[in-house]
């Protein structure tokens, strides 16, 4: 009854900060993944219900990234706090060693790497297939006219706008001058008012442009016949309505439009692709073999000289070179063009296949990352709390200072590794499993020797960290040098 107490005292002290740290990690990331969006969601006018659905499908495919740094952080401050109110020491005092108290963490953690992979695979597909829709969707979305001062506009497709002035307290633009290319370069219509305002019509489909004392000039050489001269027309107009086809509607695109895409497979469906792209590729490069061979070994001298291969069957041997200088000039000019059409041709295939093969190549690369990432989650929140646990024991220290500095630099390495690990796979450099895994094969051995330096009681303080130790020995014997130099110098003075 006693265990069970303390078990469930560990775990309350440890879900609220869990919980707390989670949904911070979770809007600081979003806040980065945003600003890399930004350019698609401001100037297009978008309704708050679809920026809405942007911030929770952005925010669910941001959890994967979230969650190993919330244990991370969570488990380092929830034992720095026993640490530093000596319950820690309390607890090993009465006989509960390391592990027994970190056994419902364990626990704990076990189902959340558990429900990690279900959500990994079963929720993650459906939220990147939302994401990445909804995405193509605002970056098909037309965006709202804002025409500056000073400068020609080129946001409508077809037209160039100036205008020199704006008043905005009576909405109307001054000086204004539209260069309308449409109906292409060579028929472009131009034409210059003194002011004008602009609207959307009601279904917000058509710009409507009402134009005030000006004039319009416009090329007709589709009515021409004569290339000399060029028919136009000159207009002056006091008042001049102008439609531009301008749809400012947002329409949600289909899902099919990412239902191929690698993200919005299951691990089913990747482990199918990545088998079937994988026959394509042995396919392809036997196809390119094959060709290969027959293309460059089984060539004859018949292909490509200017004479039959009858008149050459009465001869049992002959010499290249002498029936090369028996050619005329113009044959010899033949035969070199047939080779280099010949070596052109060639060249496009190979070009063709290898570009063809490099493709499928990537695509069963990016499959196979994504089949592998799956897991990953799972093990990295599994390293990150053996991590966090121990060497929160270690520091003894609670609170969001130490513990947030910790984390980051640790959570950082993490991140630099697992990216230069996925762009090693993603490029071929690497094995798929080799570059993904390389993050939590790295930092395991890391978590391994703090959980038995902290069982052991070894480490009594951060400085004697391995590493650190060493570092702090750098820097009090350059400390100490350089303070023997300043005394030699003053004493040489």
């Amino acid at each position: 009854m006693r265990i069970k107490r303390l078990y469930l005292f560990l775990i309350k002290s440890y879900l609220g900060t869990f919980l707390a740290t989670f949904f911070i990690c979770l809007f600081v990331v979003l806040m980065q993944f945003l600003w890399k969006y930004v350019d698609e969601l401001v100037g297009k006018g978008l309704e708050i219900s679809v920026l809405a659905q942007f911030f929770y499908y952005a925010a669910l495919s941001l959890v994967p990234m979230a969650l190993p740094l919330a244990i991370l952080l969570s488990s380092l401050m929830t034992f720095g706090n026993f640490g530093e109110r000596l319950e820690l020491l309390a607890m090993k005092a009465a006989g509960i060693s390391l592990f027994r108290i970190m056994r419902p963490f364990i626990a704990f953690i076990a189902l959340v790497c558990v429900g990690a992979f279900f959500f990994s695979n079963n929720a993650m597909p459906v939220i990147q297939t939302k994401l990445y829709t909804l995405l193509y969707s605002m970056r098909q979305k037309t965006p709202d006219v804002d025409i500056p001062e000073g400068s020609f506009y080129r946001g409508i497709s077809g037209y160039n706008i100036y205008v020199r002035e704006k008043d905005p307290k009576r909405q109307l633009m001054k000086n204004l001058m539209i260069y309308d290319f449409s109906n292409g370069f060579e028929n472009a219509q131009v034409m210059a008012a003194d002011s004008g305002r602009m609207s959307v019509s009601a279904d917000k489909r058509t710009l409507i442009l009402d134009l005030y004392s000006g004039e319009s000039f416009e090329n007709l050489r589709n009515q021409s016949n004569s290339m000399v001269t060029v028919p136009y027309r000159r207009e002056s107009f006091a008042f001049k309505e102008v439609l531009i086809d301008f749809d400012s509607n947002f329409s949600m695109a289909d899902a099919s439009v990412a239902s191929n895409k690698y993200m919005a497979k299951d691990l089913t469906a990747l482990t199918a692709s990545v088998d079937s792209i994988q026959q394509k590729v042995d396919s392809l490069a036997q196809h390119n073999f094959m060709e290969y061979r027959g293309n460059y070994f089984n060539r004859s001298v018949y292909d490509f000289k200017p004479i039959s291969r009858d008149s050459l069957d009465s001869y049992e041997e002959y010499d290249i070179s002498e029936l090369w200088k028996s050619l005329s000039l113009d044959e010899r000019r033949r035969i070199f063009d047939r080779f280099i059409s010949w070596a052109d041709r060639q060249k496009a295939g190979e070009e063709f296949s290898a570009m063809e093969s490099s493709t499928l190549s990537r695509s069963m690369r990016r499959h196979d990352i994504e089949r592998h990432r799956k897991f990953t989650l799972s093990f990295a929140c599994l390293v990150f709390f053996f991590i966090g646990a121990p060497l929160g024991a270690i520091i003894r220290k609670g609170g969001l200072g130490m513990p947030v500095v910790i984390s980051v630099v640790l959570f950082v390495i993490y991140y630099i590794i697992d990216n230069m690990g996925y762009k090693m796979a993603r490029e071929g450099v690497w094995h798929v499993w080799c570059g993904i895994w390389m993050s939590t094969a790295i930092l395991f051995p890391f978590g391994v020797f703090l959980t038995y330096q902290a069982a052991t009681d070894r480490i009594v303080s951060l400085s004697e960290i391995g590493v650190v130790k060493e570092i702090v020995k750098f820097f009090k014997k350059w400390k100490k040098e350089k303070q023997d130099a300043s005394n030699s110098l003053k004493a040489a003075e």
